[in-house]
């Protein structure tokens, strides 16, 4: 679009905008950046002449703040998780092929590393942001609202933010959840433990406190607990709190809880781990007691591996398109850079029941 004859068809420039107002560029970046002191009547110019120019004030104040500088910001909850390496993979190919560089930062589920992350990529100048939030539902995000009000496009990956309107990529993670408990209640299972639940200091007791808890938890951790609930409602299962994990996420504190559950009375005979950590420590849980997958105890899991496929039954998995996942939110996301300005997209894609054979019936008796 640079030969003079296509001009009047591309979107007009921040010179186009500083000649008719009759100012520098750097004050028609700090107009409609919303930084640095403008006088009211500079103001007042300024936003006239994008009015009457067709401006878009998030594409004029991207291009103001950053310029392009051919770079996303990646921010993900912990790089460590298989998961989030998946997804980045997908992410860095695309961004590779469209001539982005990415700058990758890790937040380890911590809110305020978060908000670290994102001050230190807006510095950089990053045109965009893939970002996977460790916020909840009620926690403030607008170091994120923030950065769109700047005209830095936001893309969150994995996770839903419910207060933000824009751009997504994630999976149907309660339809996946209550596909996978509903055929473990299939195969005759009604004492399911779930692990693992929302991070709360004070466990629910019932469900109504539960319900509660979800309205605050992250939004993957909701959705999949809800998932979970939905397949006990549509089975009419009673819902116990003593099933539901409520620990920290590391697999030795998986562990402990569902070691704590196979040690009721009435104990589980059969476990829903919703990532791997949960899925490594809830295995931990059965070995230290001797008790055995399928035999004693089955088992399914979010998040396929490899090593899943190998074990000994090999394990029954919940498979995300991790590298698609990615993939798309970069597209997305570079779309954006390049002046899409349709309404905010959400896309859900599908995740797949990999059925082998760490799910069964329910044994006649539990082992001791």
């Amino acid at each position: 679009m640079s030969s003079d004859h296509q001009h009047h068809e591309a979107a007009p420039t921040i010179t186009d905008v500083a000649a008719a107002a009759g100012v520098g560029r750097a004050t028609v970046a700090r107009t409609l950046g919303n930084y640095g002191s403008v006088s009211d009547a500079t103001r007042a110019k300024v936003m006239l002449a994008a009015e009457r120019l067709g401006y878009k004030p998030n594409t004029l104040a991207r291009s103001m703040t950053t310029g392009i500088t051919k770079t996303l910001g990646i921010v993900l909850a912990d790089v460590a998780n298989p998961f989030f390496s998946g997804v980045l993979k997908g992410i860095s190919e695309t961004a590779k092929l469209a001539g982005y560089d990415a700058i990758i930062l890790s937040t380890d589920e911590k809110l305020q590393l978060e908000r670290d992350a994102i001050g230190v990529l807006l510095a950089k100048q990053v045109d965009g942001l893939v970002v996977a939030s460790a916020a909840g539902r009620n926690d403030d995000v607008s170091h994120l609202s923030d950065a769109m009000e700047r005209g830095i496009p936001v893309v969150l990956i994995d996770r839903l933010v419910d207060t933000l309107n824009t751009d997504s990529v994630v999976i149907d993670n309660r339809e996946a959840a209550r596909t996978a408990v509903g055929s473990l209640i299939q195969n005759g299972h009604r004492r399911i433990a779930f692990a693992w639940g929302p991070v709360t200091l004070s466990p629910a007791t019932d469900l109504e406190q539960m319900q509660r808890i979800l309205d605050e938890a992250l939004w993957s951790d909701g959705e999949r607990l809800r998932g979970y609930l939905d397949a006990l409602e549509d089975a009419g299962i009673p819902f116990d709190t003593a099933l539901v994990t409520h620990v920290l996420k590391n697999e030795g504190q998986a562990t402990r809880a569902v070691s704590g559950m196979l040690a009721l009375a009435d104990p589980p005979t059969a476990i829903f781990t919703t990532e791997t950590e949960a899925t490594v420590g809830a295995l931990h849980a059965l070995r230290a007691r001797n008790l055995r997958l399928l035999k004693d105890v089955s088992l399914i899991g979010f998040d396929d591996s490899p090593w899943a496929a190998v074990m000994e039954p090999p394990l029954t998995m919940i498979r995300q398109p991790m590298r698609e996942l990615g993939s798309v939110a970069a597209q997305q996301l570079i779309a954006r850079i390049n002046g899409d300005a349709s309404a905010p997209a959400r896309h859900v894609l599908p995740s797949t029941l990999i059925v082998r054979s760490s799910d069964g019936p329910v044994p006649a008796v539990l082992g001791n």
